[in-house]
């Protein structure tokens, strides 16, 4: 198991504004990566027969498209499934997160790519835990604000900020493409995720969030999102570029 690694720079100020019980808070967006590659099973030829069908025929999914698979129906075809939770549980719980993973939501999930986005506005409350389960298919995850690059290969893990920018690109690339994920290329990459509460004190620790940074601004918003500086953020899905909405002013833009 490679040791967990930190590339900690200071990118323009990112803030989420998420729900926190019944009342709109911010904190700051971690630009902390933490990332291992853990030995987990081989998935077998059967498994992925199936997975590969059902990504095919009820999914269809498109270059960029990142989407669910049925974890249940997995669960009862993947014998090797309880050791990758717990491969995931033990590196977890070494790095400091104790035993977060075993009360947080997990889905299977399919993608063929990813353009650039956030993840803030739907699930601001947390931090992702992705295990990546495919063989290396020359695919990095890509964080363009915070410079990390990761290689997928099987058993990559990653624990980082829904609030920051992400994509999964080529590894010879410097952004996404849609022609680098066509239907006749072997680009899928199958991974389990974990939900972990922002709120929870060892996953606000670990990546050295702080909380409450605007409640001005907190107090008169409805819905989750993403600010850059002083505005909303728009990432653009190609490059990874954080823009401002139309009408902003340009000091802030990028």
């Amino acid at each position: 198991m490679r040791r967990a690694t930190h590339l900690h720079r200071d990118p323009t100020r990112l803030t989420s504004y998420f729900r926190g019980g019944f009342v709109m808070r911010s904190r700051s967006v971690s630009d902390i990566v933490l990332s291992a590659v853990l030995d987990v099973p081989a998935l077998s030829g059967r498994l992925m027969a199936d997975w590969e069908r059902e990504i095919s025929v009820r999914l269809g999914l498109e270059p960029g498209d990142v989407e669910p698979l049925p974890l249940t129906r997995a669960r009862a075809r993947w014998p090797d499934y309880k050791h990758c939770v717990k491969a995931a549980s033990d590196w977890t719980r070494a790095i400091g997160l104790e035993e977060v993973i075993a009360t947080s939501d997990i889905a299977l999930m399919a993608c063929r790519g990813a353009r650039y986005h956030h993840d803030g506005a739907q699930y601001g409350g947390a931090a992702f835990c992705n295990l990546f389960l495919s063989e290396d298919k020359g695919l990095d995850v890509h964080f363009p604000v915070s410079g990390h690059r990761i290689p997928l290969v099987r058993g990559t893990v990653l624990v980082f900020d829904t609030g920051q920018p992400h994509a999964v690109i080529r590894r010879d690339r410097g952004g996404f493409n849609a022609a680098d994920f066509a239907s006749d290329l072997d680009c899928t990459q199958v991974f389990l995720t974990w939900e972990l509460p922002i709120e929870n004190i060892d996953v606000a620790r670990a990546l050295g969030v702080d909380f409450d940074i605007e409640p001005s601004i907190a107090s008169r918003l409805e819905e989750e999102q993403v600010w850059r500086n002083d505005a909303p953020m728009i990432v653009c899905p190609e490059s990874g570029t954080c823009q401002l909405p139309m009408g902003v002013g340009g000091a802030h833009g990028k």
